[in-house]
């Protein structure tokens, strides 16, 4: 193995793989962890795993590589799903290719998902499947991978604002922050109403680090809407943020059922928890018990 090799971060498959949709032949990338390659930092307030350059590799971004991407018709999905995605959204998902070759034009210019990726294939990659799993039936969860796409990309669109400060990707990463809000709401709700299982997902992330299941589906939701959620409408925040905040006391405020969850997820929950209370305070609502959040069965 000569330096170069040594060095690397990522590599690409031997054989090629084919597009279930348009037959375009490729070679798929994959990030490369060991060696001292992925050290971990801080953990996020929306559940994400930075990482610290390391002087041999330099910024290590894992997340970049985890959609497949066809550079034919830019279909995008996790691996589980790109490989044999439902029967009955094939044509749809192919007739929707020029849709997604057209949808990040005046965003992200020159995309090559033939090269080694960069942040902005990264961010589009998210984008992409975001848009292709409009046609997946409810077998598949789409609602929550819509989710966490978009929520991934507007991770990805900050590390981007941060290397090019000048050219507007914080509001990019804005609006798919809004995104994902819309989908965590629209997700839970139907998980709720029985409308669509997300435990078809099977990891509910966010981040690669680890899976944080339901509770943490609950937990961004309720931290979506407390950061992002309308506020033109003072009595429609009121009744938002109420319902989260009930949503949040969940995790936390039930007794024994809280020893098992992970005291990341329940020390961000109860911080959340006392933001969104504080803020509701001062609209004039009368405070309760984080018990009796957990316990109310009314929307």
């Amino acid at each position: 193995m000569d330096e170069s090799d040594a060095k690397k971060t990522t590599f690409f498959s031997k054989n090629p793989v084919e597009c279930p949709l348009c037959e375009t032949k490729f070679h798929k990338e994959d990030a490369l962890t060991g060696g001292g390659r992925m050290i971990a930092g801080n953990l996020t307030r929306d559940l994400r795993r930075l990482y610290e350059p390391s002087k041999k590799y330099g910024e290590i971004f894992p997340l970049i590589y985890s959609i497949v991407v066809c550079p034919g018709c830019l279909f995008g999905a996790f691996q589980q799903d790109f490989f044999s995605p439902p029967e009955k959204a094939r044509e749809a998902l192919a007739r929707d290719g020029e849709r997604r070759a057209k949808s990040l034009l005046s965003v992200f210019e020159a995309l090559d998902f033939t090269a080694p990726r960069t942040l902005k294939e990264g961010a589009a990659s998210y984008f992409y499947a975001a848009l292709s799993y409009e046609h997946f039936p409810k077998e598949s969860a789409p609602t929550i991978k819509q989710g966490i796409c978009t929520l991934r990309a507007a991770w990805i669109c900050g590390d981007l604002h941060r290397k090019y400060p000048s050219e507007n990707y914080d509001f990019i990463a804005a609006n798919f922050y809004r995104k994902a809000r819309f989908f965590y709401n629209l997700a839970v709700e139907r998980e709720q109403t029985g409308r669509e299982s997300m435990s078809l997902a099977k990891n509910l992330g966010p981040d690669l680090e680890k899976n944080y299941g339901y509770d943490g589906v609950l937990y961004l939701n309720g931290l979506f809407e407390f950061l992002y959620g309308p506020r033109k409408d003072p009595a429609r925040r009121i009744e938002n943020l109420t319902r989260a905040k009930r949503a949040v006391a969940k995790i936390f405020g039930m007794g024994r059922a809280s020893r098992d969850k992970p005291a990341v997820l329940l020390d961000r929950a109860r911080d959340l928890y006392a933001d969104m209370s504080t803020e509701l305070e001062a609209s004039g609502i009368k405070p309760v018990s984080p018990e009796e959040d957990a316990t109310h069965d009314g929307p």
